[in-house]
């Protein structure tokens, strides 16, 4: 499934986007998104939860953190994405992705099925899953090759005239 996801999915669609837009770029866009869905469905749920919780908000708090380095790790390790080479976070991010679906599947359940009250951030959790996993996706999706410069272009156009006539 998740070469599937990989491959015939996301692949495709990180070929449509603009040259001056690389799939990582999107990914990375993604994830912090993500971070920021969080980080709106824990303070939604402090305040919905009357401000008493300190604990659960402290573990949160940290979860959410964790997700932060996350973040930075990933920022920092960009440059061993390089076009026209294997794309490393394909293989180094496969773990992650296969737990994340199944997880934001289960987030997604608990959001439909949670009580009025902290239903609005229970969904905020589960956008901030699902944009997490596409993040992902896009990630590990494999560069495009540079295109070869025009000027090289013209100059391979003109040595076949010269063959091709020759």
């Amino acid at each position: 499934m998740d070469s599937w996801l990989l491959d015939d999915v996301c692949q495709p669609l990180a070929d449509r986007l603009p040259e001056r837009l690389p799939a990582l770029e999107v990914g990375m866009s993604f994830q912090l998104g993500s971070l920021l869905f969080s980080a709106v469905s824990i303070i939604a749920v402090f305040v919905l939860g009357g401000m008493m919780d300190f604990t659960n908000m402290a573990f949160n708090v940290l979860v959410w953190c964790l997700c932060v380095t996350f973040f930075i790790g990933l920022s920092r390790m960009r440059v061993l994405v390089k076009p026209g080479r294997p794309n490393p976070f394909r293989y180094m991010l496969q773990g992650v992705r296969l737990v994340s679906i199944p997880f934001t599947l289960y987030v997604l359940y608990q959001a439909s099925t949670t009580p009025p009250p902290f239903r609005i951030a229970m969904w905020f959790n589960a956008l901030s899953n699902l944009v997490f996993v596409v993040g992902l996706y896009f990630i590990s999706c494999q560069p495009r090759p540079p295109k070869a410069r025009a000027r090289e272009d013209i100059w391979a156009r003109a040595h076949l005239r010269e063959v091709g006539t020759g």
